[in-house]
């Protein structure tokens, strides 16, 4: 710079060229760029979807600095310009060194450019290797642009240092705070970028989005204009001519005045039309409500704020549906996500992530969530700082919000506040404004619609997994002589409910009902329909009907629930006295039975009778002899059939897999998903059913015929006291005694003929079982005080643990049971 340079000049060209615009390019270990910015593609043309993930050599003229690259081919570089004031300033440093240049390149498009650049090498664990700043020569003061060249300037050389800091964060594209920070880190280690003059005057460059150049005029004609607004000044406004020409605030011509503000909004308003378009492109990649929250906040930091915390209803968050009537300060926000490019940790005490608040009424928090509508405060000063902190209880706001921008934004959807976003900047930024309160209403406007949409999708998730389980049992793992297992998958598709279930009934003579089914179709239709059918099946099956009449009935009940409803149905009895299975199919794949004496597993040939709903077909039951110890598999076709492949294939997987040695029932279940649910191709529900038949041991049960004789209630009491003793449960007698007692005494009275069965079956409790021919079945009965029957059953329903009637093949049995306090020993089984 000549010596005779007067000091305002230079103060004039300081502003000038501190406020240069500059690109940002990132580039990786293998030469590849990985960040692109809008200041990049305004200077070489290329649009990010361009230039990302291409060689780096082919778009920028950094001679020697890229990795792996001798030389740029991208353009015709035909002048480069270095120097050797210093190692760290030209183009041939050693590595490690930032390098700097100036290249004039020949665009086929647009011509000669003269192009500025400094690169900084990076070291970290991220894949960034080469941070590089550009800019246009041609934006430098005219005939000035060969006195100028780049170069770097340790940052405590010049005054407002840390203010320039504090603006390379805005640059870096869409960085995160970790790796802009540590990106920033190591630029500062290095040098700031700064421009010599004639190597005697170094002026740092400052970062800027738009078109910096009228940045300052902006900042004079906002106070200008607020000042007026308080009535301190004329409206500066008041000379404005119908064209649009204004009175010059900053002493230019007006209509030259008028053409920048132009340019300034022009290019302020693209920036952050892009900047909303790169975040609408960032949110909303899936339906998952706590993800879509972290992409919300997350897609403001840096770029367009410091800090921004996502708040919404403690209704919106628990997926209880859509929030009814507005927030008042009785409602709960619930703070679901934090971004910010401050130090780590700074804000987890105060404001932490998970915390579960009501705002106060008196502050800017409570005034955007009630009324709707963004709130901005330009500068939080230091009275206004004590005021909001002092709405809050033990915390202290105060040195987190004085001195930032703040800008609060409601989260709505069809007009009702779901949440709210809080978004700040640090004190050395420019502070929020009308047209970014503009562009932060846009921002919480389309994330409101996308929080929405998760909301909703988590919502009918939580509906549609309430039904399903409201609609699947839960099933007593201990049965009299056996014991069960379960699992249930819900299918992949959108809905999750079908009409896939399983179930387990408790049936006179120590029996269990073992039950899978599988309603054809998916989503509510069919989960209602499985619901009435489970329903059906276990109303019939406590009337201890035979398997396949069992059936027949459920289809006839099918046929009138609608002719479009289909299912397939496998429904067994298995009787542990004798040892035996009775197995009746409509429809379903066959069971598997693992004999417990080799492993071997086998599928039951079975009568496959038709679906249950197609009406007017028969159904035959088969007789099945099983030993203590083997495992009955029933599952619904989910776990066995994929597309593509055999049914077969996956039958005989499902035997392999149910073989497979386990240490329990729940890690033999597990063994078959892990083995069958691989999820290629899988997308129906998957029901599955293990039993393993324990049997009862003879010993352990004890028949006796009576008479319908009176005397024959005090005979049978003598006889279960004996075998009570002779089983060790002495104990269990005075209660044995009173329940035989009366429920023998009703057979006598009721019974058609002399013979009454009496039998007692001795588990994990104790079963007490009275069969005679009279079909008619007891009822309790409201006794008065000079009736003489009726108190019976009221007796035996106080001192059983449970009771209960049912017919049989001859007539009727009423069993009940008497809970034990010693459980008998269990011989080892398979």
């Amino acid at each position: 710079m000549d010596r005779g340079t007067s000091e305002p000049a230079l103060a004039q060209r300081e502003a000038v060229l501190g406020r240069l615009p500059l690109a940002v390019v990132v580039v990786d270990s293998a030469g590849s760029v990985t960040h692109w910015s809008t200041g990049a593609r305004r200077l070489f043309g290329h649009t990010r979807e361009e230039a990302v993930g291409s060689p780096a050599t082919d778009l920028l003229p950094v001679h020697g600095a890229l990795p792996g690259a001798d030389g740029f081919q991208g353009y015709a570089a035909y002048d480069t310009l270095d120097w050797d004031e210093a190692p760290s300033a030209g183009a041939d440093a050693a590595p490690g060194y930032p390098r700097a240049g100036r290249a004039r390149l020949a665009d086929p498009e647009r011509g000669p450019l003269d192009v500025l650049w400094w690169a900084y090498p990076l070291a970290g664990p991220g894949p960034e290797r080469l941070l590089v700043l550009a800019a246009d020569a041609a934006r430098l003061p005219g005939g000035e642009e060969d006195r100028v060249a780049p170069c770097f300037a340790p940052h405590t050389d010049f005054p407002g240092a840390d203010a320039l800091v504090d603006r390379l964060p805005d640059i870096l594209p869409n960085m995160g705070p970790t790796t802009s920070g540590r990106i920033v880190d190591q630029m500062l280690e290095l040098g700031y970028p700064a421009l010599e003059t004639i190597r005697s005057e170094r002026v740092p460059l400052t970062p800027d989005w738009g078109t910096p150049k009228y940045v300052e005029r902006r900042a004079r004609r906002r106070r200008a204009l607020s000042a007026a607004a308080d009535g301190r000044i004329p409206d500066p406004r008041a000379g404005m001519d119908p064209a649009g020409a204004s009175d010059d605030l900053d002493g230019a011509d007006g209509a030259d005045e008028a053409d920048g503000f132009e340019d300034l909004e022009y290019a302020a308003v693209r920036e952050r039309l892009e900047f909303l378009n790169e975040v609408s492109g960032r949110i909303g990649t899936s339906l998952d409500l706590e993800r879509t929250i972290r992409e919300v906040t997350s897609a403001a930091v840096p770029r367009f704020t410091d800090f921004a915390g996502t708040h919404l209803r403690a209704a919106v968050l628990a997926g209880e549906g859509f929030p009814d009537g507005p927030p008042d300060v009785t409602t709960i926000w619930h703070r679901v996500w934090v971004e910010h490019n401050d130090e780590p940790g700074r804000w987890d005490d105060t404001v932490p992530v998970g915390e579960a608040i009501a705002f106060p009424e008196h502050t800017p928090f409570f005034r955007c969530m009630v009324s709707g509508e963004p709130v901005l405060i330009p500068r939080v000063s230091e009275d206004m700082g004590n005021r909001i902190s002092g709405q809050f209880e033990k915390r202290d706001l105060r040195p987190l919000i004085n001195g930032r921008s703040m800008l609060i934004v409601p989260l709505k959807a069809r007009d009702v506040v779901l949440g709210f976003m809080v978004l700040m900047r640090r004190g050395g930024r420019e502070p929020f404004d009308d047209m970014d309160r503009a562009t932060g209403a846009e921002l919480a406007a389309r994330a409101g619609l996308v929080l929405d949409n998760a909301r909703m999708y988590t919502y009918q998730e939580n509906v549609a997994d309430t039904l399903q389980d409201s609609m699947l049992p839960r099933l007593d793992p201990r049965m009299a002589g056996c014991d069960t297992a379960t699992r249930y998958l819900p299918g992949t598709r959108l809905g999750r409910v079908g009409g896939d279930w399983f179930d387990s009934v408790k049936l006179p003579g120590s029996r269990t009902a073992l039950v899978v089914g599988d309603v054809m179709g998916h989503g509510l239709n069919s989960a209602a329909m499985m619901g009435q059918l489970r329903t059906a099946v276990q109303t019939m099956a406590a009337l201890d009907l035979p398997p396949e009449q069992l059936l027949r009935n459920l289809d006839d009940i099918a046929q009138r629930l609608g002719e479009h409803y289909l299912a397939t149905c496998l429904y067994a009895v298995y009787d542990p006295i004798r040892s035996e299975l009775t197995i009746a199919n409509a429809g379903h794949i066959p069971p598997v039975l693992v004999r417990a004496e080799d492993g071997r597993s086998v599928l039951l040939d079975l009568p496959t009778g038709a679906p249950i709903g197609v009406g007017g077909v028969p159904f035959e039951a088969a007789t099945v002899r099983v030993a203590p110890g083997d495992r009955l598999v029933l599952c619904t076709d989910g776990l066995v059939e994929v597309r593509g492949q055999d049914i077969g294939t996956g039958l005989a997987a499902l035997c392999e897999s149910a073989a497979h040695p386990a240490a329990s029932m729940d890690d033999a279940c597990d063994t078959i998903i892990r083995a069958l649910n691989t999820g290629d191709g899988r997308k129906d529900d998957v029901a599955l059913l293990m039993a393993r038949l324990n049997g009862i041991p003879p010993e352990h049960v004890a028949e006796w015929e009576l008479e319908a004789d009176p005397r024959e209630a005090a005979r049978a009491r003598r006889l279960v006291r004996d075998r009570l003793t002779t089983w060790g449960l002495r104990e269990a007698v005075d209660t044995a005694e009173t329940l035989v007692g009366e429920i023998v005494g009703n057979a006598v009275r009721h019974a058609r003929t002399d013979r009454i069965g009496l039998r007692l079956v001795r588990t994990d409790v104790l079963l007490c079982e009275v069969t005679d021919d009279d079909h008619t079945l007891p009822t309790l009965l409201s006794a008065g005080a000079g009736d003489e029957f009726g108190r019976g059953l009221r007796v035996v329903g106080g001192l059983a643990r449970a009771w209960g009637a049912s017919y049989s093949g001859r007539g009727k049995t009423v069993w009940c049971e008497q809970s034990l306090l010693r459980p008998p020993r269990r011989t080892p089984a398979g």
